[in-house]
């Protein structure tokens, strides 16, 4: 029996395990308003809402399966059964499971992208021309009056960005941390969503320097940590200010040096992956790295780096430490030009990441890694400087390596999650079908993505998600980030 799943069938399929949120976003809306007030509507996303893991094959796509060994497969198929893939080869049987059509589509493990501040989308587009409206004077405008709630809202809008362009994990890198409160409905928004994640512990907008930060709180997440993490999607992780280094020859005080030592000590002494922000713009002073040496670890993701000396690579390099680049944020603000080929020619680990709306306005994972080969292409004067398919490895199996889940994610391989996408290919801004490493990296629009699965469960099909729903995300950011900006005398946009 032809069991090849066209979106009626695919939702007639799975009645009455979840279905309505498996219907066109319309649809679900209209039965979301008859069962709830708009209040409840907008405060509530059940975590019961996500799409079942069923048994599926995704049969007859351009397998791009990002693992040295299985290598490419055209006309391949996947077998995935409870959020495991079975099975990657030609021609699999799999009698009794669902099939996804994926003639004229690559297939894909889903992007991953290390370093997002997902609380700041709400602000999309809004690091101005001024230097009063710059990006970091209007964040912590904005971040110092943000309640709980609009972290929620404002996080909710990046996790739907990432699955409808196909990203499966994200690091949200949570610096506006004022509360517990605000942990927790930041931690919300992307549960609800379904998306993999490494959730980092931030300090917050205006925080003084050298404080300690809120342990207990930090603390208090671990011991829940169980609770809310969507049977291991979520992973608690901690941003680290670093050890303090002199400032115009002062010397840090005694109390900001231990202030340091005791967050790294306690993140570590939980088991908990370090990230940091370091050496970020190119020509700053010299020895940042040195200064942290001592506590960087394989444990820890490092952002920017463009700072960093061919000296200082090779301190990360020997602690088996990642780094994250953001081209888009970087070269918007002024960074500085990518180090990724230097990074990786240290032999460094090296990730992608969009950092932030408000300076890169679009989030999605194809248009950092073109950004990022044809900047390092540009700056070596060279076209073959940074390959298409070493690109793609930065989006997807190097990233879940920075995040030390590679045995999880990053590629299409029996025993791993089943966190994998479909890109169409019969649409005008990728026909005519050529190399797909390239297409992915040169041509990859959101909207080309038609399927998204994240540990099995069917998050966006037929181009459309599934659990949730945009109309109500975008309209609920709007009155968001409208409140926030009435509190800082902000102009409506």
């Amino acid at each position: 029996m032809d069991k090849t799943i066209n979106r009626r069938g695919f939702i007639k399929s799975l009645a009455g395990v979840g279905t309505a949120s498996l219907l066109a976003p319309q649809t679900f809306a209209q039965t979301a308003r008859s069962t709830q007030t708009k209040t409840e509507q907008r405060s509530t996303t059940p975590t019961k809402n996500l799409p079942v893991r069923g048994e599926f094959i995704v049969r007859n796509g351009y397998v791009l399966t990002m693992d040295e060994t299985l290598g490419d497969l055209p006309l391949g198929d996947v077998h995935v059964n409870n959020g495991v893939i079975v099975a990657v080869g030609k021609n699999l049987k799999a009698p009794g499971a669902l099939e996804l059509d994926a003639r004229r589509m690559i297939v894909m493990p889903g992007f991953v992208d290390t370093h997002w501040h997902m609380w700041t989308t709400f602000l999309r587009c809004m690091a101005g021309d001024k230097m009063e409206d710059g990006y970091f004077p209007m964040t912590t405008r904005y971040g110092q009056l943000m309640q709980p709630e609009d972290m929620y809202f404002s996080t909710r809008l990046a996790a739907a960005e990432a699955i409808y362009s196909g990203t499966t994990t994200v690091n949200d890198e949570c610096h506006n941390v004022r509360s517990l409160e605000h942990a927790e409905q930041d931690i919300r928004a992307i549960r609800e969503s379904g998306l993999r994640a490494q959730w980092s512990y931030g300090a917050y907008r205006g925080m003084p320097a050298g404080q300690l930060r809120d342990l207990a709180s930090f603390e208090k997440l671990h011991t829940d940590w169980t609770k809310i993490s969507n049977d291991g999607l979520l992973t608690l992780a901690y941003i680290w200010g670093g050890v303090p280094m002199n400032s115009g020859g002062n010397p840090p005080p005694d109390e900001w040096i231990a202030n340091a030592k005791k967050e790294i000590e306690t993140a570590r002494g939980l088991g908990c992956r370090i990230t940091m922000h370091l050496a970020a713009r190119d020509g700053m002073p010299e020895g940042q790295v040195q200064a942290q040496a001592a506590y960087l670890k394989n444990d820890t993701l490092l952002m920017h780096m463009l700072g960093t000396t061919p000296d200082e690579m090779k301190l990360v390099a020997a602690a088996g430490a990642s780094i994250s680049a953001s081209p888009g944020s970087e070269l918007r603000i002024g960074y500085g030009t990518t180090k990724v080929c230097d990074f990786m020619d240290a032999g460094i680990n090296v990730a992608a990441s969009v950092d932030t709306a408000p300076l890169t306005g679009n989030c999605h994972m194809p248009g950092i890694l073109k950004l990022m080969r044809n900047a390092e292409c540009a700056k070596a004067h060279d076209e073959f400087k940074l390959t298409a398919r070493r690109a793609l490895e930065i989006g997807t199996i190097h990233g879940a390596r920075a995040l030390g889940i590679e045995e999880k994610v990053g590629s299409l391989k029996p025993g791993k999650r089943a966190d994998l996408i479909l890109i169409q290919t019969n649409v005008i801004n990728m026909g005519v079908f050529t190399d797909p490493a390239h297409m992915v990296v040169e041509a990859v629009e959101p909207s080309n993505v038609d399927t998204v699965m994240i540990d099995g469960r069917i998050l966006k099909r037929n181009g459309k998600l599934t659990a949730l729903v945009p109309e109500q995300i975008i309209e609920d950011a709007v009155a968001a980030r409208e409140r926030v900006g009435k509190r800082v005398n902000f102009p409506k946009s």
